[in-house]
């Protein structure tokens, strides 16, 4: 009889004890927990490191020269400036760091140890000198271990860095993080935690927070800022040498338009955005390993998913049985099963068992057997014939058809099985004068129930979906088709010419998948890729965003980004998603850097080009400065959607866009400016305030209005960033009305900075709108997501 519950065979030949609980509790006492310590910095020491760097010397040295040329107030206020942003960016570290945290309890390594006699599953963290451990393919080495029995392969990268494989055997040590590539061994627990060669066992979470495109766009942000920056500089300067204006007068200004022109605020806003996704998708059973994963979800332009464990669920089922000659499938069915080691634990064993039991047969008896051999890709058994010696033969059809008579209609019963993407076994039967062909098996894998759902979801996000697998043309042909990707199938050889001309790739092994992501880079295409096996991870590694499904072996949740917790690939569009709103929330800061800036800068410089004043005292611009990043570091938590289509960062759309904005805002400014001088001949106090109001006020509505791509009336703010722009504009107002750090002005002048200021936002609200449509990078968006 079949047993109804499998022992592995290493498992079941050992005969020693392994210790016992009350010996494991002796020795984690003395040696500790098979762990490495964190090392956790103090809050402290996160402040002053991020007061160093070349965006805060900047700050520091503008701070310098305030506190030399006597202003000692705007040095007070730069440096202020300077603290809060690094004790911001801290906490939200810290807060990433949190939301990210789950990983590190859902994500642990397990060991199959022998404790108490009895073999049982259990976290690494556990595990003590002595222990006896058994390892197989997929698996991290959880501590140092002397093989007692079997063979493995193993790849040693995390030590040596060397990728290629290491064969190991009874009486070798098998080391701390090295991957299980093949084969199964026992061991005995040599050293733990930090004593272990390597000890990284817990690593498994890549939680390295660096931004991935976050520092080229800071620089291209900076860059295109500096441009306005310098222009204007030169123009100040030679209205300046014609004005006579003393340089310890204009000194001061230039160091604040700088000043003003450094995106503190932006790691800390991408920091606050991908790590409110992150938790919103640690709640939705989807783990992130790297906060950049989810900012790079939104660009994705292709998703390559690998078949096996991934669509499919790796879990064949017995279809077809063809009998040749006078058998018939029940013997067949009879004979295959007799090939197999009831112990084993793999797919294709498991499928004939549960047939077989299905069927009501048993194992024929048998005198000898051999075990699958990848080798030679086959299975036998000798039976206990009396009459006629007989050898069955089970494997791969071409290569039982190597050595064995075939039947008349052995390829035609083959093709048709093939042709419908099923894998097939072919069993020959051999006696002391001939050996042939008799049956055919055809083993279907089950298509994952999510998995035609799951693909379409993902391609109405605009992303286009590849298969990679090592199977046949053929059964990638019907998979990909049923599940909707696509019939045109490619080799290799078409992944390295004509990649995007296909809808998937077969006969892919481990190293092609490797190439066929970086193929897909070197176009200029941002590529995803799942999986969940060994085979899968240098592509993993290497993809934008690597994501391991829930199935996934250690080595693949280690490389991926992204890790699904339950079987279910339409969370993968929850990703996709989060990544657009962390992408919609930083094109919000984008925009409203580089048009607040450049309007800044250009009204002061043109402003006393044409009055021969700064038309705003150099303590409110340090106010706007400040009053301005504390709403921009709230829009990490602003409301947000996705759109249809992958995003990518067009800074020069994004410029043209705050350029406009600028443009107009300059424009009334200026024309406020003429009025107040001209016509209402205001002091030029008076016309600080009223042009720090209207700076304030202007900002504020330039947030509201780059939100979204509609009327900005359509999509309410985050209740965060409504409170903080409400707290603005209430601020400004009260500094004004009540003559705080400046001139006071009435409250009709107050509503007529106000009136102004809506009415130019009604007009800038429409060209956005014509801009973007103009542009082509308007968006489907969905709002009720």
């Amino acid at each position: 009889m079949l047993p109804k519950s499998k022992v592995d065979h290493l498992e079941a030949g050992y005969t020693g004890p392994g210790l016992t609980e009350q010996a494991a509790q002796h020795y984690q006492t003395k040696y500790g927990a098979n762990v490495i310590p964190e090392t956790r910095r103090r809050p402290l020491v996160g402040i002053l490191s991020r007061m160093w760097g070349p965006t805060p010397w900047l700050l520091e040295a503008a701070m310098l020269f305030e506190f030399l040329l006597g202003k000692r107030t705007q040095a007070f206020f730069v440096f202020a400036l300077l603290l809060f942003s690094a004790i911001d960016g801290e906490i939200q570290e810290q807060r990433a760091q949190k939301a990210v945290g789950t990983l590190h309890r859902q994500l642990t390594v397990t060991a199959r140890v022998l404790r108490d006699q009895q073999w049982q599953s259990r976290a690494a963290t556990g595990l003590v000198p002595n222990d006896i451990v058994h390892v197989r393919a997929g698996d991290i080495v959880p501590a140092d271990l002397a093989i007692i029995s079997g063979t493995v392969e193993m790849n040693e990268a995390a030590l040596t860095g060397e990728s290629k494989t290491i064969l190991k055997e009874p009486g070798n040590t098998l080391y701390s993080a090295a991957t299980v590539i093949r084969g199964e061994a026992l061991g005995r627990v040599t050293q733990i935690g930090v004593k272990s060669t390597y000890g990284k066992t817990a690593e498994l979470a890549r939680t390295e927070t660096a931004p991935g495109r976050l520092q080229k766009l800071l620089f291209n942000i900076v860059r295109y800022l500096a441009y306005v920056d310098i222009i204007l500089a030169i123009i100040l300067v030679i209205a300046a040498v014609f004005r006579g204006t003393p340089w310890q007068e204009l000194l001061p200004f230039l160091v604040i338009l700088f000043i003003a022109t450094i995106p503190i605020s932006m790691p800390s806003s991408f920091t606050v955005a991908n790590s409110l996704e992150a938790k919103k998708l640690t709640q939705e059973k989807v783990l992130v390993t790297g906060l950049t994963g989810i900012q790079e979800a939104a660009n994705m332009d292709i998703l390559l998913i690998d078949k096996t464990g991934t669509l499919t669920a790796d879990q064949p089922k017995v279809g077809r049985i063809t009998a040749f000659g006078s058998f018939t499938p029940r013997q067949i069915l009879q004979f295959a099963v007799t090939t197999i080691d009831d112990t084993a634990a793999d797919t294709v064993s498991v499928a004939l068992q549960q047939a077989a039991v299905a069927a009501k047969l048993t194992p024929l008896k048998r005198t000898a057997f051999t075990a699958f051999d990848p080798a030679t890709k086959t299975a036998q058994a000798t039976l206990a014939q009396a009459t006629l010696a007989q050898r069955l033969i089970l494997g791969s059809p071409d290569i039982v058809a190597a050595n064995a008579t075939v039947p008349a209609n052995f390829r035609q019963e083959l093709t048709v099985l093939t042709q419908q993407g099923a894998r097939v076994l072919a069993i020959a039967r051999q006696t002391a004068t001939r050996s042939e062909i008799i049956g055919l098996i055809e083993l279907v894998d089950q298509l994952r129930p999510d998995a035609l759902a799951a693909v379409n979801a993902i391609q109405s996000r605009g992303v286009r979906v590849m298969l990679l697998t090592g199977d046949t043309p053929l059964t990638a042909t019907v998979i990909a088709t049923q599940v909707g990707i696509g019939a045109r199938i490619g080799t290799l050889a078409d992944a390295a010419v004509t990649p995007l001309a296909f809808n998937g790739f077969a006969d892919v092994y481990p190293q092609d998948k490797l190439k066929i992501v970086k193929k897909l880079q070197s176009l200029g295409l941002v590529v995803g890729m799942t999986g969940d096996g060994i085979n899968d991870a240098p592509a993993l590694q290497r993809a934008d965003v690597g994501i391991a499904v829930a199935n996934a072996t250690d080595i693949a949740k280690s490389a991926a980004k992204v890790v699904l917790t339950r079987a279910n690939l339409a969370d993968i569009v929850k990703v996709i998603d989060s990544g657009h709103r962390v992408y919609r929330r930083m094109m919000t800061w984008t925009i409203t850097k580089l048009s607040r800036t450049a309007q800044l800068a250009a009204l002061l410089t043109l402003g006393f080009v044409f009055a021969g004043f700064f038309p705003v005292a150099l303590n409110l611009i340090v106010f706007i400065v400040i009053m301005n990043d504390c709403v921009t570091l709230t829009l990490g938590t602003d409301r947000a959607w996705p759109t249809r289509l992958p995003e990518h960062w067009r800074l020069g759309h994004l410029a043209q866009i705050a350029g406009i904005f600028a443009g107009v805002w300059v424009a009334v400014g200026l024309i406020m400016l003429w009025f107040y001088l001209a016509v209402a001949q205001l002091s030029g106090a008076k016309i600080s305030t009223l042009m720090f109001l209207y700076l304030i006020y202007s900002a504020m509505t330039t947030i509201m209005l780059t939100r979204t791509r509609d009327h900005f009336w359509e999509y309410a703010p985050s209740k965060l960033v409504g409170w903080v722009v409400f707290l603005n504009i209430g601020l400004a107002t009260v500094l004004a009305l009540a003559g705080l750090v400046t001139a006071q002005i009435s409250w009709v002048n107050v509503l007529v900075v106000m009136g102004i200021v809506v009415s130019a936002t009604l007009v800038l609200d429409q060209v956005k709108i014509s801009y973007y449509r103009q542009t082509g990078i308007l968006g489907t968006e969905q709002k009720d997501v």
